[in-house]
C-alpha cells in the first residue's frame, strides 16, 4: 500500500511538473558533456598540438562544475519548494489520517529519489550518444575521418555527474521536506494567505523606468565603446549598471502595462493585463533575474557559435608544410635540400607542389630609418572623417619606414594555389601586404580605396606607385611569420633591393588524392612521422605543418563552443524553470479569479485564451528585454574582449549571432 502510494505520487509529480523534470534531464546531459571533455576526439588531438592550452582549459572544468552545482541547487530548491507547497493540503490529510511525520519524510524522499534516478536513466544515455555524435562531427571536421573515431565512455564523468546531481537534489529536497514535516496539521490544511504588496505612487515607477533605461544605456555604452575592457574597475561598474538597470526597468514596467491595458477594449483584455500588471509588480525581481540569465545564455550562444562559424568560414588553408633553415643554408640551396630529404624518405609523391617564398629587407642602404615613405597615403588617411579605424591606421603605418619586401612571382604562386587573382606589377609599382592579424574589414576597405588612386611613395629615394588591393594571404603554413607591413615587388626589383640577401621558406602542398583518401590530419600525421625519422637536425632543416595552425584554431573553437554552449544551456534551463514555476505559483494563488470569470459567463475556450495570453506576456517581457540586450552584449564581447582574436570577422560574427539568437527565441 505504501509503495503503491509512492509510485502513484511519483508518476503524478513528473506528469504535473514536466518542465522541471525536463530541466533536470538537460542538466544531466550538460554535466556529462563538459566533464567528458578530455575524452573527446578533438581534445585528444589538441593535446598533441596545444597541450599547455588544453591542460589549462581542462583545469577550468572543475570550476565550471562546482559553479553549476551551486546554480542548479538554487533552481532545484526553488522548484521543489513550489511542488511541496502545492501539496500542502495532501500532506495535512496524510498526517490527519495517522501517518507519522518520519514516514511522511521517508515517502517524500523516496519519491524524489525515484524521479532523480529516472532522470539519470534518461539523461546519461542521451549524454553519451550526444558526446559520440560531437566526436564524430569534430573528427570529420579536423580531417580524421570516421575511421579515426574511437568510442569513449568517461567513467569519471559518469561518476561525478551522478554524485553531483544526486547530492544537490538530495540536499535541496531534504531541507524542504524537513520544513514541511515539522509543520502542524492545521497550517498544512489551511490555505496560504495571499500577500498584498504595498502600492507605490505613480511617479516612483516612472522614475524607476527612466533610471533603469539610463543605467542600461550607460552599461552598453561603456561595454561597446571599450571603456569596460580597459580597467577592471570599469568592468565592475558596467556590470552593476546593467544589473540594477534591469531591476529598475522591470520594476517600473507596470506603467507601460497600465497604458496597454487602457488602450484595449473588452473586459477580458483588461483582466489579462490586470493579471499581468500584478505579476510584474509582485515578481519584477524574479523576472529581471530571469531576463539576465536569458541574456547571458543568448550572449554565450551568439558569440560562441558566431566565432566558431566565422572561424570555419574564414580559415584560409592553402599550404600544408613550410620548411625553414636554421644553419644559414644558402638561399639557392634551400629547395634542392628539401627535395633531397623528401626523396630520401620516399615522400616526393606525397607532395603535389614545393614552392619557395622569398622575404627580405632593403639592403641598398645602411640607413635604418626613412628608407620607405608614403606621405600621400598618410595624408589621405588623415583627411578621412575621425574614426577608430583611422586612428589605428595612422598609428600602425607610422612604423613602416623600413618594410619587409616579398618577391612577386613567389606570392603569385601562392595566390594561384589559393584560387585568387595574381598580381601584375610594373617596374615602378608595388603592392602592400599586411598579415590578416593586423587588419580588419574596415581598415582594409579604407586602404583599398586609397590604393585605387595609385598613390606615390618613395623607396630608398626612388619613386614607386602603390597599386592593387591590400594582400593578406598567409605567406607560410603556420603563423610564425605575421608581417605588419611589407611590399610586394617585381622579381627584378626584389633582387636589386635585397642584394641577394634574403630568407627562403619552402612551402609544400600535399597530394590531394592522398588527403581525400585518408583525411588531412592522418595524411599530415604520417608525413610528420616520416620527417621526424629523417633526423632533419643533421641537414639544418626544420619544418612546420598545418597541424600547428589547425590546432590553435581548433582550440579557440573548442573553448568558445564547448564552454559557452554549456553555460548557455545551464542559464537557459535555470531561467526557463524559474519563469515557468513562478508563473504557475502566481496562477495557483489567483485561481479563484478564473472561477469568477466562469460564473460571470465566460466559456472555457475564452478562459484558456486568457491563460495563453498571460503566458505569452509573462514569458515575452523578460525574453524581449534579453533579446534586445543580447545583440548589444554580443557586440560588446566581440568588439571588446575578443577584438584582437576575431579581427575583421566582427560583422560576420554579428550576423551569425543574430541568426542564432533568433533561432533560440523561436524555440
Amino acid at each position: 500500500m505504501f509503495s503503491d502510494l509512492i509510485l502513484r505520487n511519483s508518476k503524478r509529480s513528473r506528469k504535473e511538473n514536466g518542465l522541471f523534470f525536463s530541466s533536470l534531464v538537460i542538466s544531466i546531459v550538460a554535466f556529462y558533456l563538459v566533464l567528458s571533455l578530455s575524452k573527446q576526439d578533438v581534445m585528444i588531438f589538441l593535446q598533441k598540438m596545444e597541450s599547455d592550452a588544453v591542460n589549462k582549459l581542462l583545469l577550468l572544468v572543475p570550476v565550471f562544475y562546482v559553479l553549476t552545482l551551486g546554480i542548479l541547487f538554487g533552481m532545484i530548491y526553488f522548484a521543489c519548494k513550489y511542488q511541496l507547497q502545492r501539496r500542502r493540503h495532501e500532506f495535512g490529510v496524510y498526517l490527519m489520517m495517522g501517518m507519522e511525520k518520519t514516514k511522511l519524510f521517508s515517502m517524500l524522499l523516496i519519491e524524489d529519489m525515484m524521479s532523480s534516478f529516472l532522470a539519470l536513466l534518461i539523461g546519461l544515455p542521451v549524454a553519451v550518444l550526444l558526446s559520440e555524435l560531437i566526436s564524430l562531427v569534430t573528427a570529420k571536421a579536423v580531417g580524421m575521418g570516421i575511421i579515426g573515431h574511437r568510442f569513449s565512455l568517461s567513467g569519471s564523468a559518469l561518476a561525478f555527474t551522478i554524485v553531483g546531481f544526486l547530492a544537490i537534489k538530495l540536499a535541496a529536497f531534504s531541507i524542504l521536506s524537513s520544513k514541511i514535516c515539522t509543520q502542524e496539521i492545521g497550517s498544512l490544511l489551511g490555505d496560504e494567505p495571499e500577500v498584498t504588496k504595498k502600492q507605490r505612487p505613480k511617479y516612483v515607477y516612472i522614475l524607476s523606468l527612466f533610471i533603469g533605461l539610463a543605467l542600461l544605456t550607460a552599461a552598453y555604452t561603456m561595454a561597446i565603446g571599450g571603456t569596460a575592457w580597459q580597467i577592471p574597475g570599469m568592468m565592475f561598474v558596467t556590470e552593476l549598471c546593467g544589473f540594477f538597470g534591469t531591476l529598475l526597468l522591470f520594476y517600473g514596467m507596470r506603467i507601460l502595462i497600465r497604458i496597454f491595458a487602457k488602450m484595449g477594449t473588452g473586459r477580458l483584455r483588461v483582466f489579462n493585463f490586470r493579471q499581468l500588471e500584478e505579476n510584474v509588480i509582485h515578481q519584477s525581481t524574479t523576472m529581471a533575474i530571469s531576463s539576465l540569465l536569458i541574456l547571458a545564455a543568448l550572449c554565450c550562444f551568439g558569440s560562441g557559435l558566431g566565432i566558431v562559424g566565422t572561424n570555419a568560414q574564414s580559415e584560409d588553408h592553402v599550404l600544408d608544410y613550410t620548411f625553414d633553415s636554421y644553419n644559414d643554408i644558402p638561399s639557392e640551396e634551400m629547395l634542392p635540400t628539401v627535395q633531397a630529404i623528401l626523396e630520401e624518405q620516399n615522400l616526393t609523391e606525397q607532395f603535389s607542389a614545393l614552392l619557395p617564398m622569398r622575404i627580405g629587407h632593403i639592403r641598398t642602404t645602411d640607413a635604418y630609418e626613412g628608407v620607405f615613405q608614403m606621405d600621400s597615403v598618410m595624408d589621405a588617411i588623415a583627411a578621412l572623417p575621425k574614426s577608430y579605424a583611422q586612428d589605428i591606421l595612422l598609428n600602425n603605418l607610422s612604423y613602416t619606414d623600413k618594410p619587409y619586401i616579398i618577391m612577386q612571382s613567389d606570392y603569385n604562386n601562392l595566390l594561384e594555389l589559393a584560387g585568387k587573382p595574381t598580381l601584375d606589377l610594373a617596374r615602378n609599382e608595388a603592392c602592400v601586404y599586411i598579415s590578416a592579424d593586423f587588419t580588419n574589414q574596415e581598415r582594409t576597405e579604407i586602404l583599398n580605396h586609397i590604393f585605387s588612386s595609385h598613390p606615390e611613395a618613395q623607396l630608398d629615394g626612388a619613386q614607386i606607385f602603390l597599386t592593387g588591393n591590400l594582400q593578406t594571404t598567409n605567406l607560410v603554413t603556420d603563423r610564425s611569420i605575421t608581417l605588419s607591413f611589407a611590399l610586394i615587388l617585381p622579381d627584378e626589383q626584389f633582387r636589386y633591393y635585397t642584394q641577394g640577401q634574403y630568407n627562403v621558406y619552402i612551402n609544400g602542398v600535399l597530394n590531394h588524392h592522398t588527403v581525400n583518401e585518408i583525411g588531412l590530419m592522418n595524411a599530415i600525421s604520417q608525413v610528420n612521422q616520416r620527417l621526424d625519422e629523417a633526423n632533419l637536425d643533421d641537414s639544418g632543416i626544420s619544418y612546420e605543418s598545418y597541424l600547428q595552425n589547425m590546432g590553435r584554431s581548433l582550440f579557440y573553437m573548442v573553448a568558445a563552443s564547448y564552454i559557452t554552449i554549456y553555460l548557455a544551456i545551464i542559464f537557459l534551463v535555470v531561467a526557463n524553470t524559474i519563469l515557468g514555476v513562478q508563473f504557475l505559483m502566481s496562477q495557483r494563488k489567483t485561481g479563484r479569479r478564473y472561477q469568477t470569470l466562469v460564473h460571470l459567463g465566460a466559456d472555457y475556450p475564452t478562459v484558456r485564451k486568457s491563460g495563453r495570453k498571460q503566458v505569452q506576456w509573462f514569458m515575452g517581457l523578460p525574453i524581449a528585454v534579453a533579446a534586445l540586450s543580447s545583440l548589444l552584449g554580443v557586440k560588446a564581447i566581440v568588439g571588446g574582449a575578443l577584438a584582437g582574436r576575431v579581427g575583421g570577422s566582427q560583422n560576420a560574427i554579428m550576423l551569425v549571432s543574430a541568426a542564432m539568437i533568433l533561432l533560440l527565441l523561436v524555440v
